[in-house]
């Protein structure tokens, strides 16, 4: 089975392929690198475990992975679905966003947001949720500015040694 990924705006799909986990990896140590320990961003992160969780979740439609691209070039990606928390049964999540590096500021992470919104309101979902760690002034920063708002639920990332917390927009 060929596995792919949708590209945001466009009705076609890209080959899955080790430039998404690389994407991934990279967003990751950019966006978490001082919050999350070196050695989990450095050494633990392993791109053939995620390429495997990636491509599974593919191949049984557990979530909705796309990416931006343009000029031909993959700047971010995102995974969105069905909130996955069991207080909110009926709400759209943005499971994670990811820019390229030396992308961000240039409303990328802001088309994506809005991509995940409007494909909500088209599955006739108004609440739209995400989490983000607690730490991340720049995420949290982002997405206040862009109408979330925290609603008090919290979760520690065990294996990380971090918080996250829930952040929600009513569309």
């Amino acid at each position: 089975m060929v596995c792919a990924v949708a590209t945001l705006g466009t009705n076609h799909a890209k080959p899955f392929g080790p430039e998404l986990q690389v994407k991934q990896m990279f967003g990751w140590r950019n966006a978490y690198r001082g919050i999350v320990d070196d050695i989990i961003l450095f050494k633990k992160l392993n791109i053939e475990k995620k390429s495997n969780a990636i491509r599974e979740s593919i191949e049984n439609n557990k979530e909705e992975i796309l990416v931006f691209e343009e000029d031909e070039i993959v700047k971010a990606m995102m995974i969105i679905g069905k909130s996955r928390d069991d207080d909110m049964p009926g709400a759209f999540e943005l499971w994670c966003i990811y820019v390229d590096p030396m992308m961000m500021r240039s409303g990328i992470g802001s088309k994506m947001l809005a991509y995940c919104e409007r494909e909500a309101k088209s599955r006739d979902i108004s609440t739209n949720t995400l989490w983000v760690l607690s730490r991340n002034a720049i995420g949290r920063s982002f997405y206040e500015k862009n109408g979330y708002y925290a609603d008090g639920k919290k979760q520690m990332i065990e294996r990380l040694g971090v918080e996250e917390i829930r952040y929600v927009k009513q569309l």
